[in-house]
C-alpha cells in the first residue's frame, strides 16, 4: 500500500528557465489546495544535502509567475552524486517530513532524482524545464518558448543593423547537443542558413548557400548557429572561414549567450507550467512514482524516467526544408 503523502518537497535544479517560478508556485497552491504541506529546497540537490529548505504555502508564492528565474536558486551538485551525499540528503528530508519530491529541470535533474529515489524509495516526479526543449516525453519544456521569442527579437535587432551596413551575421544561440532553439528561431527569423547538432550541413554546403544568396541580390545574411553545431569548431572558426573564402562579405559574429535563459515568461511558459506541477502534486498524492509530466498533443502526460530518459525528442526536420526554400 502507497504511503500517504502529507509533504510535498519542491526544488529547480541545472539551467535556469523562464517559467521555473510559474511552477514553483502551482506546487505551492496545488499542495494548499489538497491541504499538503510544502517544502522548498533552495539550490536543487545541493540544498537537500546541505538542509537549506523553507515552507512554502500559497502566500510565499505571490506575484512570482511573471518573474523569470527561480526563487528556490539552482546549482549543479557534484556532491550529490556520491554515495554520501544523497545519504545527507535523505537524512535532510526525514527531518523535514518530505514524503515525495517534485523535481523542477533538465534530464540531469531526472536522471540523479531516479537513482535517489531507487535508493531511498521515495516517490519523485520530475517536471521538464530548460530552454533546449531536449526531453523525450514531452513535445514542450518549460522556458523553451519563451527563449525562443528572445532569441526572435535579437535576431530582429540585428537583422536592422545588418541591412544598414551590408553584413553577415553569425548569431550563436544555446542547443549543446540540440538545434531546436536554432531551427525555430531561424525559420521565425527568416535566417538564411541555419547550422544545428543534428544535421552536419558541412562547410561547402555553408559557402554555397552565401553565394547562392549574394547572386540573388542580398546584400545582408543572417546565420543562425546553435553552440553544438559541428560545421566548425565554434562560431568564431566559421566567420574566419567565411571571411577567407568570401573575402566581399563583411561578417560579424554575436553570442547571444545567457540572456537566453532571462526574463518574463510567456504565456504559454507559465501555462504549461502551471498546467504540468498542479499534474505532478495529483500524481503524487494517486500514488504515483518515478515518471516526468509532459504535454503531447495538448494534453498533459506522464512518462517513466526509463523511457524519458532513453528516448529522444527529434527535432522537425520538416522546418530544414522549408527554410531551405524560404531562404531563396
Amino acid at each position: 500500500m502507497a504511503k500517504e503523502i502529507r509533504t510535498i518537497g519542491v526544488m529547480t535544479s541545472g539551467g535556469d528557465a523562464p517559467g521555473m517560478n510559474a511552477a514553483i508556485r502551482a506546487v505551492a497552491r496545488a499542495c494548499a489546495y489538497y491541504n499538503v504541506k510544502c517544502i522548498g529546497f533552495y539550490r536543487g540537490y545541493q540544498g537537500m544535502i546541505e538542509g537549506d529548505y523553507c515552507v512554502m504555502n500559497a502566500r510565499s508564492v505571490r506575484n512570482i509567475i511573471s518573474r523569470g528565474g527561480t526563487i528556490l536558486k539552482s546549482a549543479r551538485s557534484k556532491d550529490f552524486r556520491t554515495p554520501e551525499g544523497r545519504k545527507k540528503a535523505a537524512d535532510h528530508l526525514t527531518e523535514a517530513g518530505v514524503d515525495a519530491m517534485i523535481l523542477i529541470g533538465g534530464d540531469g535533474t531526472f536522471k540523479g532524482g531516479q537513482i535517489f529515489s531507487k535508493e531511498y524509495e521515495i516517490p519523485v516526479i520530475g517536471v521538464p524545464g530548460t530552454i533546449d526543449n531536449d526531453i523525450a516525453g514531452t513535445n514542450y519544456t518549460i522556458g523553451y518558448d519563451t527563449a525562443l521569442n528572445t532569441v526572435i527579437d535579437a535576431i530582429d535587432k540585428i537583422r536592422d543593423t545588418a541591412s544598414s551596413h551590408d553584413r553577415l551575421f553569425f548569431i550563436e544561440v544555446m542547443g549543446r547537443d540540440a538545434g531546436f532553439i536554432a531551427l525555430n528561431s531561424g525559420v521565425g527569423a527568416g535566417a538564411e542558413e541555419i547550422l544545428i547538432p543534428e544535421e552536419n550541413l558541412g562547410l561547402d554546403r555553408l559557402l554555397e548557400s552565401l553565394k547562392r544568396s549574394k547572386r540573388s541580390g542580398k546584400s545582408s545574411s543572417i546565420v543562425v548557429v546553435s553552440e553544438g553545431d559541428k560545421t566548425g569548431k565554434n562560431v568564431y572558426q566559421l566567420a574566419d572561414y567565411v571571411t577567407e573564402n568570401l573575402p566581399n562579405y563583411d561578417v560579424r559574429v554575436t553570442v547571444l549567450g545567457h540572456m537566453q535563459r532571462g526574463g518574463s515568461p510567456s504565456c504559454f511558459d507559465r501555462t504549461l507550467a502551471s498546467r504540468l506541477c498542479v499534474k505532478a502534486v495529483e500524481l503524487l498524492l494517486d500514488g504515483e512514482k518515478n515518471v516526468m509530466v509532459g504535454l503531447i498533443n495538448n494534453k498533459v502526460t506522464s512518462t517513466s524516467f526509463d523511457k524519458g530518459l532513453s528516448g529522444t525528442h527529434e527535432i522537425n526536420k520538416e522546418l530544414l526544408r522549408i527554410s531551405d526554400i524560404l531562404s531563396t
